[in-house]
C-alpha cells in the first residue's frame, strides 16, 4: 500500500523541522523561506496543523517554557515523521524525473529547452 502524497503544507511544516527542534513562530518563518514567500500559515493554520501532526505521530513537543506568561512550545520531528519526510523527498524525486524525462522527448513542447 503506497502512502498520500503530502499536502504542501504539512510537506513544509515536516522541512522545517528536519534540522532542528523549532517553536511556532519560528516554524512560519522557516516555511515562508522554505516557499520562497509563497506560503503563509496564519497562527491558527499553524497550531492547527501542529496539533494534528503532534496527534499522528509525525512530530511531538520538544520542550516547553514560559515567556513573557504566555507557554512557548518547541516543536521536532519524531523517527515516524522523519520516515515519511523522506518518503515524500522520494515520490517527488520519482516524479520530477518522469517529467524531465518526458520533456526531453523529441517533439515534446519543450524539447529544445530542455536539451539546448
Amino acid at each position: 500500500m503506497t502512502q498520500r502524497a503530502l499536502q504542501e503544507p504539512t510537506l513544509l511544516l515536516l522541512t522545517a523541522l528536519a534540522d532542528q527542534p523549532r517553536h511556532g513562530y519560528a516554524i512560519a518563518q522557516e516555511v515562508l523561506a522554505i516557499s520562497d514567500g509563497r506560503v503563509r500559515l496564519r497562527t491558527g493554520t499553524l497550531y492547527t496543523a501542529l496539533e494534528r501532526l503532534v496527534q499522528e505521530g509525525l512530530i511531538e513537543v520538544d520542550s516547553e517554557q514560559t515567556v513573557g506568561g504566555r507557554l512557548r512550545r518547541a516543536y521536532r520531528l519524531t523517527r515516524l515523521g522523519g520516515g515519511v519526510l523522506a518518503a515524500e523527498v522520494e515520490r517527488l524525486r520519482a516524479t520530477a524525473a518522469e517529467a524531465e524525462r518526458r520533456l526531453a522527448v523529441p517533439g515534446s513542447p519543450r524539447w529544445k529547452e530542455v536539451t539546448a
